[in-house]
């Protein structure tokens, strides 16, 4: 029997705003344990939340970008357990009316586009942290709880169960975190775990509607890590059952070391939690000019600018998808447009750059692509030129005169340096001319050796042909 996967993500997003959800505490990634907290983080009696405006605006954000219907009265829910980083027991979340449901990202896997649909966005808290090691003693002999993460705003984006490849998943993943990036909501830093991923995987005969029983695999915050978990999670399933085996509804943690997946617990149902809704929350009632004005100041998405960029500035598919990587390149590209029109050829320079391109001047790099195009710098002279005014910041023009990177084009000083390599190969030029082919690049080589790699390669091909023929 052939089993198919079944498998829909859960996304942690972490907003970007400057204070917590419920208080006035910071959100300073890396500041030291505990020191961005106060009676609300801690849960202490007698204190009461208030709703961070900016979490509300952003949810709508994201929801409106990812196609969703945007719920106009949202109630906030206790999320009921106990966790040594939870200190008041209960997590604050939402439940049965989440801010936005039933939206959808549209993604391209090997040239067949898919849908995948969106269950839910919803608002909720971050709990803390326990450190096994003192931050500053190093010791292990115990275990402490840093709550500066407690209560750091998250948007929980949860998919329909539409995925049936690891890499289908990867590629709505990457989407994701792209447009959650360009509307400026959450900075996609996953090493920080400012986005993380739980997978639902289950799977199920090929032909079948019926869901298998879902496995969950928790807090994965690397896109490969997350693909090796899914490959791993589906072929560990599909040897249960092939074997006449039973899968276990539970939750499962990624090993990235061993490259495996180990049960954490059984899985919690809904009930479990015992949710009811927060009795220090008011709903928060949302009016449809708020959303109205929240959608005029949209920006343009991700796909819609890829699908510009290749109708608008003949780019192929793959240019297009590198220069939307991110807003700030898509916005550098344009830039530079202005002052460079080629698109390809500027497309190709900023995909190729060895360095974050977009730090770079843009009339410095106009600068240095013109006098690639007239000839006085060869491409390598160009990129080391570049590299050059990356780490100084100075101009160009001051980096070329100060380490003589102009091109020699005159046919005089390289007709002497073609003669030197003719007179010191002599072998090599009766090959040549005896069919070895392949020696011309030699002799380009030796004469681009000789003058230190600033010839310009086309006049000395031509006048190579000329000396040793053929």
């Amino acid at each position: 029997m052939n089993y198919e996967p079944v498998i829909g993500l859960e996304v942690h997003a972490q907003l970007l705003t400057r204070t917590k959800l419920f208080c006035s505490c910071s959100t300073q990634f890396g500041n030291e344990p505990n020191a961005n907290t106060c009676p609300v983080c801690f849960g202490l009696p007698g204190v009461l939340p208030v709703l961070n405006r900016r979490v509300v605006e952003f949810a709508i954000r994201a929801g409106l970008a990812t196609n969703c219907q945007i719920t106009r009265k949202n109630i906030f829910a206790r999320k009921n357990y106990f966790y040594p980083d939870l200190p008041k027991g209960y997590q604050i979340s939402q439940y049965e009316n989440p801010i936005c449901t039933k939206g959808w990202i549209d993604i391209e896997v090997k040239g067949e586009k898919r849908r995948i649909g969106l269950t839910r966005i919803h608002m909720e808290e971050d709990a803390g942290k326990l450190l096994h090691e003192h931050p500053v003693s190093r010791s292990k002999a115990a275990s402490w709880v840093d709550l500066n993460r407690a209560g750091v705003p998250l948007l929980e984006i949860v998919s329909e169960p539409d995925i049936r490849l690891p890499e289908e998943g990867v590629v709505y993943l990457k989407e994701l975190r792209r447009i959650l990036m360009y509307l400026d909501v959450c900075d996609g830093n996953m090493e920080e775990g400012s986005l993380r991923c739980d997978a639902n995987i289950s799977i199920r005969p090929v032909g079948t509607k019926k869901f298998g029983t879902k496995v969950e695999i928790k807090n994965m915050n690397s896109f490969r890590h997350i693909e090796k978990a899914l490959y791993y999670e589906i072929k560990r399933q599909t040897e249960v059952l092939k074997g006449g085996g039973t899968t276990a509804q539970e939750t499962r943690l990624w090993d990235p070391e061993r490259e495996v997946s180990e049960s954490m617990r059984s899985k919690e149902e809904a009930h479990d939690y015992r949710y009811f809704p927060d009795p220090d929350l008011l709903p928060v009632e949302i009016d449809e000019r708020w959303i109205e004005k929240i959608q005029s100041n949209l920006p343009e998405l991700p796909q819609k600018k890829r699908d510009r960029f290749i109708k608008q500035f003949q780019l192929s598919p793959a240019q297009a998808e590198v220069l939307i990587e991110t807003g700030e390149i898509a916005s550098f590209f344009e830039q530079m447009l202005q002052k460079y029109p080629d698109s390809k050829k500027l497309a190709n320079w900023i995909i190729n750059s060895p360095f974050p391109v977009t730090k770079l001047n843009p009339d410095h790099l106009t600068k240095v692509l013109t006098l690639v195009d007239a000839g006085t710098l060869s491409s390598n002279m160009a990129k080391e030129v570049l590299q050059k005014v990356y780490e100084t910041g100075r101009p160009p023009e001051e980096v070329i005169e100060k380490e003589g990177l102009t091109q020699v084009s005159d046919t005089a000083a390289l007709e002497a340096a073609i003669n030197e390599a003719i007179s010191e190969n002599p072998k090599e030029v009766e090959r040549f001319r005896g069919g070895e082919e392949k020696l011309f690049a030699f002799f380009l080589g030796q004469v681009m050796k000789k003058t230190k790699g600033k010839a310009n390669p086309k006049i000395v091909a031509d006048l190579l042909r000329k000396k040793i023929g053929r």
